[in-house]
């Protein structure tokens, strides 16, 4: 049975934790922490605090899906007391992944901008794709619902970095998220990275290659955020085994 502390837990990730993680007989909710006061029930024993060192001491292991600064200001925390975390926050910058390098010298840290277990095998198959039709144009859509604050989503830059890597290319050179005017041709090695916003969306990520005469597509939708709960806690039963040290989604699947 592994003790579970849920990081964030009146989020709309964090309040299909607390459910799926009592529902799972591998899993106990053991504590949460809320900035606030917490707008619903879980069992009795479970611990409820705003006290992060306090939090970091009750569990086995943290699952983590808040704010940029919330992951940061968990992870100063924990460099002091080691916690095994997994982190599903998204809009992390790179001073924030430099920071979870950090910790992971202390401590077995699984990092995804996306838990879903289809986008990591997503990111498998589009690795060979770009490797094989090396001459094909690359086109990443993201689509996620009104509220998503970070743009383009860290899903699509994952893939589209995947894209680049494999290409021998540095996103940061090639990548684009818009066009207007009379800008030009498209340069070989651009990668477009556009997003969408509106509605209720729970994430539609599409990865276009093209060229002349044909085109192949790679569509991966969440119909719901239950997909990214569930993939976290399938995280953390693999994580809880592991020594420190940073992981992805894939190494808990095998895909590398």
């Amino acid at each position: 049975m592994l003790h579970i502390g849920v990081f964030g837990a009146s989020g709309r990730v964090g309040k299909l934790l607390v459910e799926l993680i009592d529902a799972n007989k591998n899993t106990k909710l053991e504590s949460v922490y809320v900035r606030k006061e917490l707008d619903f029930s879980v069992e009795s024993g479970v611990l409820i605090t705003n006290d992060l060192n306090i939090f970091l001491e009750s569990c086995e292991i943290i699952i983590d899906f808040t704010t940029p600064e919330g992951t940061r200001l968990l992870l100063e925390k924990a460099l002091k007391n080691p916690t095994p975390i997994v982190i599903g926050t998204t809009g992390l910058e790179s001073h924030h992944e430099n920071l979870i390098k950090e910790a992971a010298k202390k401590m077995p840290i699984l990092y995804a901008s996306n838990m879903s277990l289809g986008v990591a095998v997503l990111n498998k198959a589009i690795k060979m794709v770009a490797q094989t039709l090396s001459d094909f144009d690359i086109e990443i859509i993201e689509t996620h619902h009104r509220h998503k604050k970070d743009s383009p989503s860290g899903t699509a830059l994952r893939l589209a970095k995947t894209c680049a890597e494999i290409r021998g290319l540095e996103l940061d050179k090639v990548r684009i998220s818009g066009r207007s005017g009379n800008i030009g041709e498209r340069s070989q090695d651009e990668i477009a990275v556009m997003s969408l916003r509106g509605g209720d969306v729970a994430g539609i990520h599409k990865v276009g290659f093209f060229s002349d005469g044909e085109y192949l597509e790679f569509s991966h939708t969440a119909t719901s955020r239950l997909v990214f709960a569930k993939g976290a806690i399938a995280a953390a039963l693999w994580l809880k085994n592991q020594p420190n040290g940073l992981y992805s989604i894939e190494d808990s699947l095998g895909l590398h």
